[in-house]
């Protein structure tokens, strides 16, 4: 609830009463998986583009996005994984050949397809919201009658009533579960609905509730374009999918497992940045255009939104090493900007990293599969006895441009 005292760096591992802890986390994605490897191809071949230019610059692109990670998770490969297996990058999406024969316009420069899109893309979020809460809800172990409140963040669709109804008609939720629908907040969404849940948990006890992202490129899909060469960097760099977490505090003992407790949350937004991430619905679906100086920005503002959590720690502001860091990779610029800045160590955005490498920037989702791979990261530094970093940042950084950070504890290490 954004308290301001101090806490002590060594507290036990069991979730202080009265704060909210993420009790379970689960993921679904489209079937359809694309390599890295073959995106090009497809891509170009999908579009009947033949501009060898363009071709070449994405092309480059995807080659600088592994590069990238190979060079700064140099670490974590080389202890962890065959080389030869870290140039195979993966995404899943949901557009596919029979989405492309049945709406053909869509590959169309300039054609009106915001109503095809937005038939897809509500009914493909629905679905895969439904089944990320499912894998979660499973994990959490209650039934799903236990959940009271649900909070969903969507950037890739709009309609009314809201994709938060449909999700909670496909769940069985109970009619007076109490909701909450987060639109358009882009890649800090899903921390965003992070603490829009943490608020209602610790506001409301015995709560348990319910946070669902789900995103789809199909609201953005275009045929490349000389006059949008940015374009690319999103074909290179984002994919869809969706994330679920089951918030409460003062877990059930016996019932319920807590992963993470989240002590502060902040958000702030940088006057003057509205226009670095700028998303437009218009009659051809959404059009994205990300500034070129937007790592930068982030570079130069990232070590003074940090320095807000520190004093609670403790630690002075240039310690963070000491820290976990679970942050949304909004591309490689941006995780080797922050790794640059804060001069962290190279294993200290591994999992962040490994969510860009295995499903791209998959907007307001990919911080649940960060935190995934955070929980996986700290079991093996166990097993091999170095120890953990307890206390942590949840980051992501969105369009404003908006900082959103959580002070969390990882409660499995």
């Amino acid at each position: 609830m954004g308290s301001e005292d101090t806490v002590q760096a060594d507290s036990t591992k069991k979730a202080n009463t009265g704060k909210a802890t993420i009790l379970a986390l689960g993921k679904a994605f489209p079937h359809q998986l694309v390599m890295q490897d073959y995106l090009v191809d497809g891509y170009f071949r999908d579009t009947n583009c033949d501009d060898p230019e363009l071709k070449r610059k994405l092309a480059r692109l995807c080659r600088f996005i592994i590069l990238s990670l190979l060079l700064f998770s140099r670490v974590y490969y080389d202890n962890h994984m065959d080389r030869k297996t870290t140039t195979v990058k993966t995404r899943y999406v949901v557009m596919s050949e029979e989405i492309l024969k049945k709406y053909p316009e869509l590959a169309i420069e300039g054609v009106p397809t915001v109503k095809q899109r937005l038939d897809i893309c509500n009914n493909a979020v629905t679905q895969m919201a439904i089944e990320a809460s499912q894998d979660c809800i499973k994990k959490w172990g209650r039934p799903v009658s236990d959940i009271t409140h649900l909070v969903y963040v969507s950037s890739s669709e709009a309609r009314l009533p809201g994709g938060d109804l449909y999700l909670a008609r496909g769940l069985e939720l109970k009619p007076e579960t109490q909701r909450v629908l987060l639109y358009f907040a882009g890649c800090s969404g899903g921390v965003a609905g992070l603490r829009v849940a943490k608020d209602i948990a610790e506001n409301n006890p015995g709560s348990r509730v319910l946070l669902a992202t789900s995103e789809t490129t199909i609201i953005g899909y275009k045929p490349p374009s000389a006059d949008r060469p940015y374009d690319l960097v999103g074909v290179a760099l984002f994919g869809d999918g969706a994330g679920a977490m089951v918030i409460g505090s003062d877990p059930v003992s016996g019932n319920e497992k807590p992963l993470f407790e989240l002590h502060t949350a902040i958000q702030e937004f940088l006057p003057s940045t509205e226009k670095t991430i700028d998303g437009r619905l218009t009659e051809e679906g959404i059009s994205f255009k990300l500034a070129r100086e937007l790592p930068q920005i982030i570079e130069d503002h990232v070590e003074g939104f940090c320095e807000k959590f520190m004093g609670i720690l403790g630690f002075n502001h240039k310690e963070y090493n000491k820290m976990f860091w679970a942050v949304h990779p909004g591309g490689p610029a941006i995780l080797n900007r922050i790794e640059k800045r804060l001069d962290l160590l190279p294993e200290k955005l591994n999992a962040s990293r490994r969510a860009l490498m295995d499903y791209g920037n998959a907007s307001s989702n990919t911080i649940v599969y960060v935190l995934e791979y955070m929980m996986e990261e700290s079991s093996k530094i166990n097993k091999e006895d170095h120890g953990e970093s307890e206390w942590g940042l949840i980051l992501a950084f969105g369009p404003g441009i908006t900082f959103e950070g959580i002070l969390a504890r990882n409660l499995t290490v």
